[in-house]
Formats: C-alpha cells, structure tokens, sequence
C-alpha cells in the first residue's frame, strides 16, 4: 500500500509539470507547432493555385524564394500581377508594362495580401515577425492561445504597422480564429475571421473564413474574440479559396 501511495503521488507530480511545461510554451514555440499540423516544411517547397473570388492566384515558393502571381481580366484585357523577392511586375496579355512606384506598391499589397491569407499560420515564423502571448481566452467553450503579431519595419513589407491576433486552439494547435486592424489610404479598421470548411490538400491546411466587423467604436482589437464570443460583430463577407492545388517540389 505504502508503494502504491508513493506512485500515485509521482504520477500526480509528473502529470502536473507536464501540464506546467504546455501552459509555459513561448508565442514562437506555439506557432511552430501550428505550422506543424498546418503541413510545416511542405509550404516551403510548394506550387499552390487557387481561385479567390474573380481572380486566380499562383505562389511557388522554394528555399527562401517566393513567386506569386495573380491573372484576371478587366474588359477584354487579361491581366498578370507577378511578385517575387525581385520586385513587382505587370502584364497586360503578353507584354510587360510600366507601372507608377505608387500604384506598384499598391498592386504588391493586394497580392501579398491574398497569398499571406491563403497559407496561415505558414509564415510567422519570419525574422520581420514579432509574437507576443497574451492571456488565454475561451471562444466557444474552446480554450485558446492568444497571441499577438506586430512587424519589423525592415522585412515586414509596406503593411509593417499592421496588428494581427491569433487565436491557437490549445487541443489542436490549429489557428481557427485572428484579427486584424489595418490603416490604408482606403479606410482605416479591424477585422475578426472565423475559420471553417478546413480541408488538407497535398498535405497543407487550407480554411475559408467568415469575415466580421465590430460597429462599435469602443471595441479594441483584443477585445474582438470576446464581442465575436457575445454576438456582437457583423457577418460581412466570407472569405473563400475555389479550386485549390498543390503540388510539392521534390528537394
């Protein structure tokens, strides 16, 4: 009997730092392992197509090296964005052509924008990536990380000043919730989006969100996974990634 307390009292113990080592994870060591069960090193050595409302969309990216392209038609014209770690490019049907500093780092946000979107949380494990945890929060009887993102203004593209939330499910490391606030030459503003309709491709993760607002000004960017918790954000759009592909490049 005396044998058996003393293992009780050790399982007990070893349970209980086990459960200390989870709750004292980093922000970094989170997110790496939401990359993990998001398809980890796969995202960099992919070729991914997909279509996001009335525009496709291409990303290869390979050893630190990224492509991106997006293809749509504006009257009878066919229009090619290219970015890539060389800088952006236009072409209009197969001719390239001149593009104002102003209006290409523009286009440049735009594509970026859809591509950063399309493979989170692939991504903030970035040198230009600050990560900060937060205190954990409940959303739908889930237990969540908390985890804010801010960048480094070198490295961290035009949208630097931009705030990202992310919420880390604590059972599945999956990212099923972030917000984000932004201040454009077109409006300033937060966003929360809901994940749904996950789905592995090739062994990548891809999620479509529900897209909400707050119509309330005194709600704060952290404050939006509680107003989301208590109904009271707006359904504005939702965001959905048609006709995905991936292909993985062998090494």
């Amino acid at each position: 009997m005396k044998y058996l307390t003393i293992f009780i009292i050790a399982l007990l113990l070893y349970t209980c730092k086990g459960d200390n080592n989870k709750n004292s994870l980093s922000a970094n060591e989170i997110i790496n392992r939401s990359i993990e069960v998001s398809g980890d090193d796969r995202f960099s050595r992919s070729n991914i197509t997909f279509d996001f409302r009335d525009k496709s969309y291409a990303a290869k990216r390979l050893g630190g090296k990224f492509s991106y392209a997006r293809m749509f038609k504006e009257d009878s014209l066919v229009i090619t964005d290219f970015l890539s770690n060389k800088g952006f490019r236009r072409m209009i049907g197969r001719e390239i052509v001149e593009v104002e500093d102003s209006m290409q780092i523009k286009y440049s946000a735009s594509v970026n924008s859809v591509h950063y979107f399309s493979v989170i949380p692939y991504g903030l494990n970035d040198k230009a990536v600050n990560k900060e945890l937060l205190t954990d929060e409940q959303i739908n009887n889930k237990s969540y990380y908390k985890i804010r993102v801010t960048f480094k203004k070198e490295g961290g593209g035009e949208d630097y000043e931009d705030v990202f939330v992310y919420w880390i499910n604590k059972q599945t490391y999956k990212a099923d919730y972030l917000a984000y606030s932004y201040n454009e030459e077109d409006g300033v503003g937060m966003r929360f989006r809901e994940a749904y309709n996950e789905r592995y491709v090739n062994g990548l993760r891809f999620v479509d969100y529900n897209n909400f607002k707050t119509e309330d000004a005194s709600v704060q960017l952290l404050d939006l996974g509680e107003a989301f918790e208590q109904n009271q954000l707006r359904l504005l759009s939702q965001i959905e990634l048609k006709n995905v592909e991936v292909n993985l490049i062998d090494l």
